[in-house]
């Protein structure tokens, strides 16, 4: 497991001086994202719970991750979740996602929460689509690190 590049300001993984969750996102050997996150009152819903919307964040993010790090340059077009437990605060979780199926500009992947105890609290699957003129002009710089580049650090190649 390697850790990701940063890429710059991002609402889920920013850096710390960010107002962002500041996940932390990992390659795994089988090429799905992972993190260890611990939520704060800072993503409450009802009282000592994760809001659904921190939950949503999450999943979206690193299943784009997921995406991002098998060389595709997309953004998220639909994204099912499914809310199976609540997420509790200051309590650590893992998120891992991975891509299920590519089919021309369409990418699918799916993404879990996982408790302490190794049981799904949410759960999730979305469709990703090429979307490379979104990234345009951004360089080597904020936005563009997950894809070859992070490929290439992390031994992957293209």
């Amino acid at each position: 497991m390697k850790k990701l590049p940063s890429h710059g300001s991002c609402f889920v993984c920013g850096s710390e001086d960010s107002p962002s969750m500041g996940v932390t996102w990992y390659a795994q050997d089988d090429n799905s994202i992972f993190a260890e996150v611990t939520l704060t009152l800072a993503q409450q819903g009802p009282p000592g719970m994760a809001h659904g919307g921190a939950s949503a964040a999450l999943l979206d993010e690193a299943m784009g991750a997921a995406v991002w790090l098998a060389g595709h340059r997309v953004a998220s077009v639909n994204i099912n979740i499914n809310y199976l437990k609540p997420v509790p605060l200051g309590q650590m979780f893992t998120i891992s996602a991975w891509v299920l199926n590519v089919n021309g500009k369409k990418v699918t992947a799916a993404g879990a929460i996982r408790l302490v105890g190794g049981e799904v609290a949410v759960s999730g699957e979305g469709i990703f689509v090429q979307a490379s003129h979104l990234f345009e002009g951004l360089g080597t710089g904020a936005g563009t690190t997950l894809g070859n580049e992070a490929k290439e650090s992390l031994g992957a190649g293209n």
